[in-house]
Parts: structure tokens; sequence; C-alpha cells
């Protein structure tokens, strides 16, 4: 008889079905909580419990978690820089106080400027952290803003729409002193002041930043927004180079730190404590702050407050023409291979390019060496420079690249402009003379009142054709087609038709309008 208890002896024996599942489902359940114990812990298994938390596999996870380790506050940056930002307060007749009224004497920025336009259509004033506001008529008013001190003496940055038209400065200090300050100079094309304040040699002050931030950089803004002094926010640079229309030096520094009405002026921090850039102002639809700011880099403040400083204003390089981007398709039609550098519409009468032969349709492609990227890029170049320096410039010109060597202008304060033709300069002229495919008429300028001795005058636009799409208006006088001079339709036609049997998509026309000139890159049909 068999023993019971020795069953498993037997060469035919085997487990029951179920014991052998239960193995395997035991042994898989087994391996997933070690899975999970080394994803969750960093280690895997191990046959005594002592190494779970001293295997090398957990020492180079803490190792590597620490090299990537941020700081989880700001504290110690600002408990540094939060001293030398200061409070500025103004007083100042109710005419340069923005009102209700809509007058245009209420703006910091020139009447239709596009400064002017771009926050009166995003937000109004409300638009402009800083802005002085409120009373009226004859009262005396107060506006605020920020700043800071840059030395110990007391000179301290802020923005021209701030302290523009004050009667009286007053500035109040981190410690809640008050000093009286002076403004020393301004700049209306960059928004910057600079002050001094009086009664004492050892202001704590900031340094500006030497480097340009990079895109998702910290950055930490600190002023007094809604007059409520040494607010702290945070946040990152968003974008860099932004130009809002402001004028031919735009180059802010975009953040989405939050900055409203009396920011402007204060400082925007990186996490070294130095100055990266001046708030300046905000995108608001609202007047409040939507995570859209704007300031000015450090490099511009720094050249902007040395000129300040010495003479009080600021003296910017001019070389005396009309510039404009150099689109695709205004690069086709000169047969350049990228769509870069600068492109002359104009140069000014007895400015320094046209005495050293520059002329419309040349392009600019680099200053001292240094390629020029766009329009824009040339301006802040050009004005970044001393009147009186020698530039070299390299220019392409009827499609030979050349170099010229001129002395730089000074850029005058105001820059004039006289339209040669009237808006009903149309009126009593005879009708013109359709030009093929681009959905227009012109006439002999000659023949049209008020429209100079030069060019075609367009009598008529078909407001579905290509020429109405290029912005082309009855009343603009196109002077060139193709590079050369045109003063009839017969000879509009023919440029055209050259540029067509040179396998040309479009032709460039240069075009002047309002008194300003520019040049249009008009497609052309085939056949």
């Amino acid at each position: 008889m068999t023993d019971r208890s020795d069953l498993s002896k037997l060469p035919s024996y085997q487990q029951p079905r179920r014991s052998v599942f239960s193995a395997r489902k035991i042994a898989l359940m087994a391996s997933v909580v070690a899975g999970l114990g080394a994803a969750v812990y960093g280690f895997g298994p191990s046959t005594s419990p002592a190494d779970l938390f001293s295997s090398p596999a957990h020492a180079q996870v803490n190792n590597e978690v620490r090299k990537v380790e941020r700081p989880i506050g700001f504290a110690d940056i600002v408990e540094r820089v939060k001293p030398s930002v200061i409070s500025v307060k103004v007083n100042m007749k109710e005419k340069t106080a923005s009102n209700d009224s809509g007058d245009d004497e209420s703006s910091p920025f020139q009447p239709g400027s596009p400064m002017e336009r771009f926050f009166r259509r995003f937000g109004g004033p409300d638009g402009i952290p800083g802005l002085k506001g409120g009373g009226g008529r004859g009262r005396v008013v107060q506006g605020q803003g920020s700043g800071f001190f840059i030395s110990a003496d007391g000179f301290a940055v802020t923005n021209n729409h701030v302290v523009d038209g004050a009667d009286k400065v007053e500035v109040t200090t981190d410690d809640g002193k008050t000093y009286t300050a002076k403004v020393i100079g301004t700049d209306q094309r960059t928004d910057l002041a600079l002050i001094k304040v009086e009664g004492s040699s050892s202001f704590p002050f900031a340094k500006l930043a030497d480097g340009k931030p990079r895109i998702g950089d910290w950055v930490l803004a600190v002023g007094n927004p809604f007059g409520l002094g040494g607010t702290v926010t945070a946040g990152i640079v968003s974008a860099s180079g932004r130009d809002i229309g402001n004028g031919p030096y735009d180059d802010f520094i975009q953040i989405d730190a939050p900055v409203n009405k009396g920011n402007s002026g204060g400082p925007a921090f990186d996490t070294n404590g130095e100055v990266m850039g001046v708030n300046t102002a905000i995108y608001s639809p609202s007047g409040g702050s939507v995570g859209i700011a704007f300031s000015i880099p450090a490099s511009t403040v720094k050249s902007v407050v040395a000129q300040l400083k010495d003479k009080g204003s600021v003296s910017r390089g001019w070389i005396g023409v009309q510039i404009q981007p150099v689109t695709s398709d205004i690069a086709d039609s000169l047969g350049m291979k990228k769509a870069e550098g600068a492109l002359v519409a104009e140069p000014q009468a007895n400015g320094p390019a046209a005495k050293a032969g520059i002329e419309s349709g040349d392009v600019i492609t680099s200053v001292n060496g240094e390629s020029v990227k766009d329009a824009r890029e040339l301006a802040r170049t050009i004005g970044g420079l001393a009147p009186g320096a020698t530039v070299k410039l390299n220019v392409l010109h009827k499609g030979q690249d050349k170099v010229v060597n001129l002395t730089l202008g000074q850029l005058p304060n105001t820059m004039e402009a006289k339209a040669d033709i009237d808006k009903d300069s149309g009126k009593g002229a005879s009708r013109g003379t359709d030009v093929p495919k681009l959905g227009m008429t012109v006439a002999p300028a000659d023949s049209v009142a008020g429209a100079g001795k030069e060019g075609v005058v367009i009598t008529e636009v078909d407001p579905k054709s290509a020429a109405a799409e290029r912005g082309f208006k009855e009343g603009d006088v196109i002077l060139e087609v193709g590079g050369k001079s045109v003063s009839t339709a017969g000879e509009v036609r023919d440029a055209i038709n050259t540029a067509r049997t040179d396998n040309k998509n479009s032709v460039l026309m240069r075009v002047k309008s309002g008194g300003q000139s520019r040049f249009v890159a008009v497609p052309i049909a085939k056949g």
C-alpha cells in the first residue's frame, strides 16, 4: 500500500493545474512590484533591506537630481536688489496729463505716432503702465511710476513718459524716505529718462547687465504698481527683439512677469541680480496685466544713459535715407538669393548717403563688415553710432556689390516730409491709360495738377486687382518700373514686358505716396 504522504515520489505524479497557475501569477505580481519599486525609489531588488538606501544606483540618481536642482524661491535675490528700486512721483499741470477728452496733448507719445496708435488700440492710456491721468482742467495732478538707482550718488533711471512735463519730481526709497529729484535728460525715441536724486551719496544701486537674456530665463519685475511700492513679480523672458511700432529703434524684451500701471521705469532683474531691462509698456485690452510686457534692453539703457549724463540729450548717427524691408518678392525682383538687408527707397537730398552715391533701389547689406538682417537692424546700428563717425557700407547696386564709405551726419530732432500730391489730384484729370493685368490706369504726372513732373500718376485702381492687393491707390505716383524711370503708360508696359521676358515672377516699382517713397514688388502674369 502506498503511503499517501509520499505521492510526489511517484513517477507519474503532477502538481494540480491550479497550483501551477497560482505560482505563475504570484511570480508575475512579484516582478511588477519589484519593477514599481525600482521606478519609484530608484533601485532594484536587493537581498538586504539596508542596501535599499545605500546602493550605487540610488546614489547616482540623487546626484543627477542635485545637478538639475532649481531654486524654490527668489527671496535672497529680492533682498539684495529691492533697496535699489524707487517710487517716482511727479506733479504737473493738467495740460500734460491724460484726460477723458481725447486731446492729443494728453498723450505721452507724439500724436498719430505708431506707439500712440498701438496703445490706444489695445486698451487706450491704460495700456501704458505709469501713465499719468485724471484731474480737471487747470488743476495740478499727480502721476507715478518706478525707477532704480544706477550709482551711489543718486543717478537713477526711469521712463521718459513718467517724468515728461513734470514740474516737480519726488522719489521714495525702499526704506520709506522721500527725496527731491531733478530731471537730467530724456530721450523720447527710447522712452528713457535720467534723474538725479539729492540728499545722499550712499544710495544702494543696481548694475546693468552686460549680456543678453535668453528666451526662457527667469525675470523679476520690481516696482510700484497701482501705487503699491516695492512689489515683486516673477516670470520668464518670452521673446526678444520685439517691434511694437514705437519707432525704428524698437528692440524690446518681452516678459510675462505681471507688470501694471505704476511699473513703468522699474527694473527687470535676472537671477544674477542685474538689470536686464527697463519696463516700459504692456499689451492690455483691459488695462491690467495679461502677461505681456515690454522692457528696454540693458544695452540700450547703457548707451542712452551715458549720453544723457554727459550732455542731457542723445545724438544719433544719420545717413539720410528712407529704407524699407526686403521681402521675398522684392528679393526675387532684384535677383537676390535671400530676402535680407535694407532697401533704399529714396536718399534724402544733400544727405550723407546721397553725397556718397547711394541711389534708390540700392540694398545696404552690411555696416562695417557686420551683416544687416533687415531695415530695423540698419536703423538701430546707424543710430547707435556717433555723428561724425566714418562707416563702410556694403551695397548691392544694380546687381553688383560695391563698398561705400561715408561720414555720418546727426539725426535731426524733427523729420518733416512734404506731400507732392494733393488728395484731390485726380480731379479734373483724364481717366488715363490702362496697365494690362495690373488692374490700374495711369496718366503722365505732369498732366495731373499737383502730381509733380516725374513719373505716372495712378488715376484709378480696380479694388480686386493685384495693384490693390499691393496697396496702390489713386493719387500714387509710379516713378520707376524694373529700375527704369517711367513717364508714360507705354513705358510702364514696356518695363513689365521686359521683366516677363527675363522670366521674372514680379516687377519692382518705386512709388511715391504722401511724400514718401517705397518699393513694391508686383506679380506679373506670364504670356
